[in-house]
């Protein structure tokens, strides 16, 4: 899956993928512990799957985290006279 794909998925589908891939990539672990797999590339492929999903959830919290204005910032002023 590319990442142009994962921009157009929105937040639910998103996360469910991630929960997919996490679970294939968790179940070919472990076939390569105990089996020889028949497509070693596929623990690279989910493995880099997941960085992808994960790096556009994280774009997409920063975004919305920019667009929201900051806080107000109090200034308080020194009231006492400086010394010459």
């Amino acid at each position: 899956m590319k990442a142009s794909e994962l921009r157009e998925m929105n937040d639910e589908q998103l996360q469910a993928t991630l929960q997919e891939t996490i679970d294939r990539f968790f179940r070919l672990r472990i076939q390569a512990q105990t089996e020889r797999l028949d497509a070693p590339s596929e623990l690279r492929r989910n493995r880099k799957l997941v960085a992808r999903i994960k790096t556009e959830q994280t774009v997409r919290s920063k975004a919305s985290n920019t667009d929201e204005t900051p806080p107000p910032v109090e200034v308080i002023e020194n009231t006492e006279e400086k010394e010459s």
